[in-house]
């Protein structure tokens, strides 16, 4: 049995991150949120774009204010958005704004603060520093340089610079295809009745939402029943159709868990069996190296709660690292603990709570209620995983944690 840190990197060695050329596609930029940039962007444009003014005043020549005060003449106003039309000379200014453009023989910006106005003359009661206020062009981003690189998400301030700069169409990876399935004679759909016994699906709906918050595209198989034919029949269509399949239940050692001898009998090559961790023991990976298409296979266990704790902290990494994300590793973080943690010292144990911050420092708040891996009630408002080491007992309340963030 694998611990966690060696199940991880097996896992990440295992994912074959998607293809430059064969898992390209073009996109437009208003459908481009969160897709992964494929290659580089660069643009036409410098960043300013001229010189300009940071604040509202008067553009002046350095030459002319460096023994204040001293009185100027206005010779024009120039609003955001207009070119300006005269060359300042010796003792002339520029009433300016944010954002407007500097004209011809200025090169500093003194601020409406420091100046008084009276009709087509202005005051400068206080001198600035060379240059002060003033954008120069190009100071942000050089034409022609690497504006964004590949392996990024693209979010709102990616939004924005790609806007700004005027890439209307760029590459980025597709999104990777992730069937689900659900295994277990007990399962019922959350519509129908439910009989003595029976238990509702929710991982199916579960780690839809997880893979779609992960950039990738579900494709929900449903329930499959433990009957051998049907649920061998529905995995293999599951890998030649999807990048991972996740599958729940079936991998544990019961006489109706199926998944393992399946997948062998498939031609798959099973690399982690289970792993020393709390809740989430039963953890199947295997991978078809006989196949054209590489498919990354997840049997995960049943119980709603250690389903997604796997997820998180297997899957997760795996489906970034695929999807073409430069940064992929969980993010760990160390914060003080408002409760006691107990652990399963056999097992690298993981609670599940919510990271806060308290006059600026993290804190972990465990969430209430019973730790039951059936406790789904419990993963409501869930942010983040505090881990308890292999061979701990317990971590005490005010104590340091390392927590995942999710």
């Amino acid at each position: 049995m694998l611990n966690a840190q060696e199940a991880e990197a097996l896992i990440l060695e295992l994912v074959c991150p998607l293809h430059r050329e064969r898992d390209v596609e073009t996109v437009d930029l208003g459908v481009a949120r969160d897709r992964i940039l494929a290659a580089t962007v660069a643009s036409q444009l410098d960043f300013p774009h001229w010189d300009n003014s940071a604040m509202d005043g008067y553009a002046v020549r350095y030459a002319d204010v460096q023994d204040c005060p001293v009185v100027l003449e206005i010779v024009e106003e120039i609003p955001a958005g207009v070119q300006p039309k005269k060359s300042l000379q010796s003792g002339q200014a520029a009433r300016i704004f944010t954002g407007s453009v500097m004209p011809n023989g200025a090169d500093t910006i003194v601020i409406q603060e420091n100046t008084q106005r009276d009709r087509d003359r202005v005051t400068i009661l206080q001198s600035p520093q060379f240059q002060e206020f003033v954008r120069q062009r190009a100071s942000f981003y050089n034409a022609g340089n690497p504006l964004l690189s590949p392996g990024i998400a693209i979010g709102a301030p990616e939004m924005a610079i790609l806007a700004a700069a005027q890439c209307t169409q760029f590459q980025v990876y597709r999104r990777p295809r992730v069937a689900i399935l659900s295994t277990g004679d007990e399962l019922v759909t959350p519509d129908s009745p439910l009989q003595p016994g029976q238990i509702v699906d929710s991982n199916q709906y579960a780690l839809s939402t997880f893979v779609a918050q992960n950039g990738a595209l579900p494709l929900p198989l449903g329930i499959v029943r433990d009957r051998a034919e049907q649920l061998k029949q529905t995995i293999a269509q599951a890998i030649i159709s999807a990048d991972i399949v996740l599958s729940t239940g079936g991998v544990s050692v019961g006489e109706y868990d199926l998944v393992d001898r399946i997948l062998g009998e498939l031609g798959g090559e099973l690399h982690v069996r289970s792993v020393a961790v709390k809740p989430g023991k039963p953890l199947t990976v295997a991978t078809f190296p006989h196949q054209k298409h590489p498919c990354l296979y997840f049997g995960i266990p049943g119980n709603p709660v250690s389903a997604l704790v796997s997820c998180w902290r297997f899957v997760q990494p795996a489906l970034k690292k695929l999807s073409g994300l430069s940064n992929y590793q969980p993010q760990w973080i160390i914060a003080r603990s408002r409760d006691e943690l107990r652990g399963a010292v056999k097992r690298e144990t993981y609670l599940w709570g919510q990271l806060t911050f308290l006059e600026g420092k993290p804190e972990f708040a465990l969430a209430r209620g019973s730790k039951s891996s059936g406790n789904l009630i419990d993963l409501a408002q869930t942010t983040a995983l505090a881990r308890v080491p292999l061979g701990e007992k317990s971590i005490a309340a005010g104590e340091e944690v390392w927590v995942m963030l999710i």
